[in-house]
């Protein structure tokens, strides 16, 4: 789709989200039905989906099922038009780039596969650079890798001492092995300043929040090249992410909104299956239940404070001993656990088809961020290229951004469209 426009899809984003800002400012916390479904009428058709037709939305997404069920509210039925019209994207044509089985000792499946679709797809950008500089490298495995690719200097930048400590170390095996290493420095790019030259290439695979946008900030003052994957749009200190294009004409979204970004509708989880997921959610709930009953009063998503989340996976029994050891509360009897578990399950399951509508607007939340930084970057002079460039199994933060100055250097793309 070599004819996608970021203006026109930013435009596309943004209308499909103004009318429906009140949906994706107000969580469903509880089993009551929230005010935007009342003013709508959407409320009877949520709650008569039964468990199979959850299921399928849970699974596929809203607006994917919609078309396949009966009785759908006419506004409902738009807005999962408008859905599915702003989330059609380019879909990224790379060659894998497959590096060596020693080189990836220690790595993740998934990570596996993510490098190689990245190594592959930045080779035309790769080729002309003097640099390549990998901000927030964690473990350092893209750093690491791409030195010893492309045979370019890479510098990865990481504000964790101890990451920096394993990548240095790994980057030095390397080089032993192909003749040229990644070098590392400690540095939190979101915080000190970060410099780059017009002969630069600035990668971010899966660049958090405020970190994405000072990278493309940086990119587009520099001249810079950039490829950037991001994810955790809310992790921003302020309150709200302000735009940063003239095209956003001033669109913002609470940081609490931008957590939203995070949710995806897929087949099969990507860490535990859907169902271990919504399990662990209920336990979640259960344990919410618990403390309000022992008088916490707790923001949403408060209540595992002091405890890990994945924790939620072992039910009940395990977080609760946990988290009420962690407010100083008197531990829960068998008795209570059961009683609690079952009301969550029965709130729970009204929670899970009134959160329908809210969970269709992610990808939107999620593009109308990534499409601002696009124009972003098109005013200052960049070509810019928006495509998806990993399955969702891989991992569901899968939209790329590739920048440069010179648009021939951008990597291709299919003429599919992919959500």
């Amino acid at each position: 789709m070599n004819t996608f426009s970021i203006t026109a899809a930013l435009t596309l984003a943004q209308n499909a989200l103004l009318p429906v800002l009140d949906i994706v400012d107000q969580r469903v916390h509880d089993a009551r039905t929230p005010s935007w479904c009342e003013r709508r009428g959407w409320t009877d058709f949520l709650l008569g989906l039964d468990e199979a037709e959850l299921r399928r939305c849970e699974a596929q997404g809203l607006a994917a099922t919609l078309p396949s069920l009966h009785a759908v509210p006419e506004s409902l039925r738009q807005l999962s038009r408008s859905v599915v019209g702003v989330s059609a994207l380019p879909v990224l044509d790379a060659q894998l780039v497959q590096p060596s089985r020693e080189d990836l000792r220690g790595v993740g499946f998934r990570k596996q596969r993510q490098l190689a679709v990245l190594l592959g797809a930045l080779a035309p950008l790769a080729a002309p650079a003097r640099r390549i500089v990998d901000v927030g490298a964690g473990s350092g495995h893209f750093a690491r890798l791409s030195a010893a690719h492309f045979g370019r200097a890479t510098l990865g930048l990481e504000r964790d001492p101890e990451r920096v400590a394993r990548a240095t170390s790994r980057a030095e095996r390397t080089a032993a092995d192909h003749g040229v290493g990644a070098e590392f420095a400690l540095m939190d790019a979101g915080k000190e300043l970060l410099q780059l030259s017009p002969g630069d290439l600035a990668i971010g695979l899966h660049a958090c929040g405020e970190l994405g946008d000072t990278l493309v900030q940086v990119v587009a003052d520099s001249g810079a090249d950039l490829a950037l994957v991001s994810c955790c749009l809310q992790k921003i200190q302020a309150s709200e992410r302000a735009p940063l294009s003239r095209a956003a004409n001033g669109f913002a979204l609470k940081k609490e909104t931008l957590g939203l970004s995070n949710l995806t509708s897929q087949a099969v989880g990507v860490e535990s299956s859907i169902e271990e997921t919504i399990r662990a959610r209920q336990a979640r709930y259960a344990l919410r239940l618990l403390l309000l009953a022992r008088g916490r009063e707790l923001s949403p998503g408060a209540e595992m404070q002091g405890v890990n989340r994945r924790q939620a996976h072992a039910g009940l029994a395990t977080i609760a001993e946990r988290s009420l050891s962690v407010h100083g509360l008197p531990q829960a009897n068998e008795s209570e656990i059961t009683y609690f578990e079952r009301e969550a399950e029965r709130q729970f399951s009204v929670i899970r088809r009134l959160s329908l509508p809210r969970d269709m607007l992610a990808r939107a939340i999620e593009l109308s961020v990534i499409l601002d930084r696009a124009a972003r970057l098109e005013e200052g002079g960049h070509a810019v290229r928006v495509a998806t460039i990993f399955e969702r199994a891989v991992t569901p933060r899968n939209v790329s951004l590739f920048a440069s100055r010179d648009g021939g250097r951008l990597p291709r793309v299919w003429s599919g469209a992919a959500s």
